[in-house]
């Protein structure tokens, strides 16, 4: 399925979730978890910089809807989020059985734009979602915010060499 102007409309939330993690002091993600009905029913941002390297807003969407919704409620749901999700989330994502994920940057991207600025790679390698959790339906990236991801990276290329 492609992405279409209704997902846009998420994914343009979950960028501006990326925005305020990102002025939080934290790494530039957000996501949001949607009903088939196009509800919001939860959103999130990245919160690592407390020194919890597991807070990203996918695994925690994850945990919320194992918790509160059922089974089919979670199959049908979609995940709208900034960056293509981590290994781990993947998983998270995939052990709860939630269904489609649309996510407005890769996990090629967003590991380039970070090698390209100087920053570290994560701990764990960048795979994509297919790779971890092949079942799930996945579209991306949409070209319409690479734009605006791009900065929020290169803006934390910035503030991490100031703090070095």
């Amino acid at each position: 399925m492609a992405i279409d102007e209704n997902d846009l409309k998420f994914l343009t939330r979950a960028v501006e979730l990326a925005r305020e993690a990102f002025d939080a002091g934290d790494e530039p993600f957000g996501s949001l978890l949607v009903d088939r009905d196009g509800r919001v029913l939860r959103e999130d941002r990245n919160r690592v910089g407390g020194g919890d390297e597991t807070m990203h807003p996918e695994f925690e969407l994850a945990r919320w809807a194992a918790r509160n919704l059922t089974a089919g409620d979670r199959s049908r749901a979609t995940v709208y989020t900034s960056g293509e999700h981590c290994p781990m989330c993947s998983a998270a994502h995939a052990w709860v059985g939630l269904g489609r994920i649309v996510f407005a940057a890769s996990a090629a991207q967003t590991s380039g734009w970070r090698a390209a600025r100087g920053l570290p790679a994560g701990p764990v390698e960048s795979l994509p979602i297919s790779v971890i959790a092949p079942g799930i339906a996945v579209d991306g990236p949409a070209p319409q915010l690479e734009g605006a991801l791009r900065d929020l990276f290169e803006e934390l290329s910035i503030r991490t060499l100031r703090r070095r």
